[in-house]
């Protein structure tokens, strides 16, 4: 369950900072890591 939140949090995120496709996936990735080490 938390991984599910922290995959829906960093998809939020990245969908909100709108870099286009490629620059979302680089921002999922690197929401999905710092938010792996806060949870």
């Amino acid at each position: 369950m938390k991984d599910l939140l922290r995959a829906l949090l960093a998809g939020w995120g990245a969908k909100k900072a709108g870099f286009g496709c490629f620059g979302t996936i680089i921002v999922f990735i690197i929401l999905y890591w710092i938010l792996g080490k806060f949870m």
